[in-house]
């Protein structure tokens, strides 16, 4: 059993030693331990510090490509590494890297496919009340989408089983927390929160300049995983509400209509005819994005034949 911790860094060169120094390199239940490095077009020799420490695999990107291409990277070239279980930390030393073996645990079980570090946001005291508060309803939000109960779906600190990597794809070029979350849950793989303890603050965040920023990015990447999963909960949805939305003003209409005064309220009728209109187009999209999701069923399990091959053993 082969394991390996990726670490994506940008211009991580203070703190990666501070990662580096409590990383386990054996961890009960495998047989190798390789630390990973994905420098992401640094320019304060992150990549040299990796190296003079002792990692075993240093990629590196000529130029900045963002967090979702450096896990994306790390995670391809820890496959073809042969690793069976792959674990996922900063560089900032957020995460409490002894805690790795831990991470495992539920894998080795046989328990999860997943396994999502809960910092337990509501007790780290650099984190405003607002942003706990955010954290909490995108948390609620991404586990409504993923079905699957989540107290931190924003943790980077995690583990992947090696089956679970072959199935899960990152599309998005900001961050891949979101999105292999909803993934793995709508494919109905095992996700299981060990909770955590964070090192203390050593940075501001390089992913987002503010957290209206990081909620923008976070949504889009959420609205974008509910319309690929559950077209059908989206769009019925945004038809009944259009539906209903036409249906005030139509039979405010009738009444007046019978009324005899239906001449001094035609507004209604076209606001309601409008609002019926929008509601049958919610009806087309829900057609044209569950034929979509037809045809990305089938690709993903013909991607996932070709990582089984390309990979090079069974899983």
């Amino acid at each position: 059993m082969k394991l390996v911790v990726q670490i994506p860094c940008l211009n991580e060169a203070e703190t990666l030693p501070l990662v580096l120094a409590t990383l386990p390199r054996q961890v009960d239940g495998f047989d190798e331990v390789e630390w990973l490095v994905i420098d992401d077009g640094s320019t304060d020799g992150t990549a040299d510090v990796a190296r003079n420490l002792g990692v075993d695999h240093v990629l590196r990107h000529t130029a900045t490509m963002g967090l979702a291409r450096s896990f994306r990277d790390g995670v391809d070239l820890a496959l073809a590494l042969g690793a069976d279980v792959v674990v996922n930390t900063d560089g900032d030393n957020q995460y409490p890297s002894e805690r790795v073996g831990d991470l495992c645990a539920p894998v080795l079980a046989g328990e999860a496919d997943v396994v999502v570090a809960d910092r337990q946001t509501a007790t780290i005291e650099h984190f405003s009340p607002f942003k706990k508060r955010m954290q909490r309803l995108g948390s609620r939000v991404v586990s409504a989408a993923a079905n699957t109960p989540l107290p931190d779906a924003a943790s980077g600190f995690r583990a992947y089983s090696r089956a679970a990597l072959l199935r899960l794809n990152v599309i998005t070029q900001f961050s891949y927390t979101m999105e292999t979350i909803i993934q793995a849950g709508n494919k109905h793989l095992r996700i299981v929160s060990v909770p955590v303890v964070t090192n203390p603050k050593t940075r501001e965040s390089r992913l987002f300049r503010n957290i209206w920023q990081h909620m923008g990015r976070s949504g889009r990447a959420i609205v974008r995983s509910w319309i690929m999963f559950r077209p059908h909960l989206v769009f019925l949805s945004l038809a009944a509400l259009f539906f209903l939305a036409s249906a005030v003003p139509a039979v405010r209409f009738l009444v007046f209509f019978v009324q005899g005064e239906g001449g001094g309220h035609v507004q209604s009728l076209i606001f309601a005819a409008a609002m019926l209109v929008g509601s049958l187009l919610c009806l087309a999209l829900l057609v044209i994005a569950d034929l979509q999701r037809t045809n990305r069923t089938l690709i993903e399990d013909t991607l996932e034949r070709v990582k089984h091959l390309q990979y090079g053993r069974d899983t």
